[in-house]
């Protein structure tokens, strides 16, 4: 599947399409809730991609946009592929929201993590020791069903059509031994293996560096191949995620990873310092 193809991105081009048509035809959501006897939140959640839109109801809001003929069954057809199940549906009870969706329909990937090991990054034992520290009332079962879906989405990096991955982390995230000096051994094996892939670009913010633009805190900005599907900017925090879309938000936050690209350590001496950092280790 071509970047940008996937079912979590056409169901956000088709919200898109469905609002801009509505604006168009100058009606309200409460008008269209009214006219085709639902409610406005319903409308509300499809034009911002929260629910997808079966196909009848797709050809009922397009007719009372006054769309006709080919571009009907076009946008209908559209409704069908968004309805499409991708792998990590297998993991609702981990997953919540579009976000694996529309990582997994990116053309790019750019994120900095202040704490961390970018998810796609992380070793599975460092995975599993973040899971129990930051949910400790959780079952071993939970938690083994979360570190099998993080292992599913790191595949994405080794896709026969990636996308292109760029991580800055700060240096704090090779100083705090998460799970012990083995597994940070391990882990620094695999952040020093993945920055290999030709697709992969991997810096370090030091600490030297100062104050810098990163420390609101950790961000991915996720970009599509598509002009009509506009990139996205993912906030997380602890239980959830923010989206941001505006141009004005998105165009912040690229100048922010901009900033922080540059005053980070370049790729090859990034991997010195890891390298460095797990013989410490190994020596320890």
């Amino acid at each position: 599947m071509a970047r940008g193809d996937g079912p979590t991105v056409r169901r956000r081009r088709l919200a898109s399409e469905l609002r801009r048509l509505r604006e168009a035809a100058d009606l309200t959501i409460d008008e269209v809730g009214e006219r085709l006897e639902c409610s406005s939140s319903k409308i509300s959640r499809i034009e911002t991609g929260h629910v997808g839109v079966t196909p009848r109801d797709a050809r009922d809001l397009l007719t009372l946009y006054g769309l006709t003929g080919d571009n009907v069954e076009a946008l209908v057809q559209l409704a069908r592929e968004a309805r499409k199940k991708g792998w990590w549906h297998a993991y609702n009870e981990v997953f919540t929201g579009a976000f694996v969706g529309l990582e997994a329909d990116a053309a790019s990937l750019r994120t900095f993590q202040a704490l961390l090991v970018p998810g796609l990054l992380q070793a599975e034992r460092y995975t599993r020791a973040v899971i129990k520290a930051i949910r400790p009332d959780s079952s071993e079962e939970s938690i083994e069903r979360r570190v099998s879906a993080r292992v599913e989405r790191q595949r994405l990096l080794t896709d026969p059509n990636p996308p292109e991955y760029w991580a800055v982390i700060d240096e704090a995230v090779l100083h705090r031994h998460v799970g012990g000096p083995e597994v940070m051994r391990e882990q620094f094996d695999r952040l020093i293996e993945v920055a290999q892939l030709p697709h992969v670009t991997l810096q370090m913010l030091p600490f030297a560096a100062g104050a810098h633009a990163g420390m609101e805190g950790p961000f991915l900005i996720l970009g599509f191949p598509e002009q009509t599907d506009p990139d996205v900017v993912y906030v997380e925090n602890t239980t959830s995620g923010v989206y941001l879309e505006q141009y004005e938000d998105v165009h912040r936050y690229t100048l922010m990873f901009d900033h922080l690209r540059a005053a980070a350590l370049k790729p090859d001496d990034t991997l010195e310092v890891i390298s460095d950092a797990a013989k410490g280790l190994t020596a320890g």
